[in-house]
């Protein structure tokens, strides 16, 4: 018996390890320790009287006609004009992805959208759902999750790069600052090259943060997911006047002071890229959304802007990246539109004189800001 014993137990041995050998082999094979992602994007709202995010028209009313702050080079889905009928409670704005390798690699990407639609991007995608055309409708009512999907997205550090531009500057350039690994992606007309994967998207999925006005004027915010929101900003501006109160983490609700109108746009954008490399960012990322969003993020107004919690990112913007990187960094900054008394009475006084002027600074959020104001009567 000890005999047999001895015989069977160093081939069990082997047996084993080869198990763990070959799935250690399965393993590096559906991983790779040396790649990062990092991506940052935006999730623009509009609070309602009871702090949460209403339903909107995610690009304007039909008198205010959806932005063309893409460049030309930039596909989507069903046509330009196919968001306009859409109505949800989150535009999601300008997701990139960057890939650091030292060596090429090649993956393959997914974003899905809960409630939601992946409306444009850039390189072309080898397949983005639902297909079919879509228009007046309401994205709640969406049978399935919209996504997007690259096939085949060659990671390659050494590659010059030849990028895509437009004649006239554009906002969706400043993406490009960083020290990024060039992607790209083959297509049926050619090559195309860029320095992330570039998405946006709507959907009717509810926020993770509420911000209701009371009585007194301060602002009750409010994680309604029960993670805690890593930072919050409330801002304001009027005309040139700015201001804006750091609120620091946050796990229920605490109320805000509105600010005082005598800040610096400058000390703004160092406080809000020093979050965003705290959250995970690189300094070129961090710098690199910041120049991409401030004269949107930083208009007329009130808002807060906050940092998304993770795990609600992960939840509702589901990425996938095979194989996968050894680290995933995503950061996004919510922007919560505030309808104060100030911002009512400019509008009401804007609409009784028909000032486009003052109008076109609340474009598309005017028929939320509008609806907000019948409700008080």
């Amino acid at each position: 018996m000890e005999w047999e014993v001895r015989s069977w137990l160093p081939r069990l041995l082997a047996s084993g390890l080869l198990v763990f050998s070959l799935a250690g082999w399965t393993a590096d094979e559906h991983t790779l320790p040396d790649l990062t992602v990092h991506e940052w994007g935006t999730f623009t709202a509009i609070a309602g009287k009871d702090g949460r995010a209403v339903e909107w028209l995610p690009l304007g009313l039909p008198r205010y006609p959806p932005s063309t702050d893409l460049p030309q080079f930039v596909e989507h889905i069903n046509g330009v004009n196919f968001k306009l009928g859409l109505r949800g409670t989150i535009r999601m704005e300008t997701p990139v992805v960057y890939f650091y390798s030292p060596h090429d690699v090649t993956v393959s990407a997914k974003v899905s959208f809960s409630r939601g639609l992946i409306t444009e991007w850039y390189p072309h995608a080898d397949r983005a759902e639902p297909a079919g055309v879509l228009t007046n409708a309401s994205l709640g009512q969406l049978r399935a999750d919209g996504s997007i999907t690259w096939n085949h997205v060659a990671v390659s550090p050494n590659l010059a790069g030849e990028f895509p531009t437009d004649v006239q500057s554009n906002r969706y350039y400043a993406a490009r600052e960083t020290a990024s690994s060039p992607v790209r992606v083959q297509t049926s007309a050619g090559e195309q090259q860029e320095k992330f994967l570039f998405y946006r998207g709507v959907s009717a999925s509810p926020l993770p943060i509420s911000a209701k006005l009371s009585s007194d004027g301060k602002l009750a915010v409010k994680s309604l997911s029960g993670d805690e929101i890593p930072n919050a900003i409330l801002f304001e501006r009027r005309g040139e006047r700015v201001g804006y109160r750091l609120t620091g983490a946050l796990t229920d609700e605490i109320a805000v002071s509105p600010p005082i109108l005598n800040g610096s746009l400058d000390s703004l954008y160092g406080d809000l890229e020093e979050i965003l490399v705290g959250q995970g960012l690189y300094p070129d990322e961090a710098h690199a959304m910041v120049e991409t969003w401030k004269d949107s993020w930083f208009e007329e107004g009130s808002r807060l802007v906050y940092i998304v919690p993770r795990g609600f990112i992960d939840n509702v913007l589901r990425l996938t990246i095979d194989p996968a990187p050894g680290q995933i960094v995503r950061v996004f900054v919510g922007r919560l539109e505030i309808v104060t008394s100030a911002t009512a009475m400019a509008v009401k006084t804007a609409v009784a004189r028909n000032d486009e002027a003052t109008l076109n600074k609340y474009g598309r959020f005017l028929e939320p800001i509008l609806q907000t104001i019948r409700q008080e009567r």
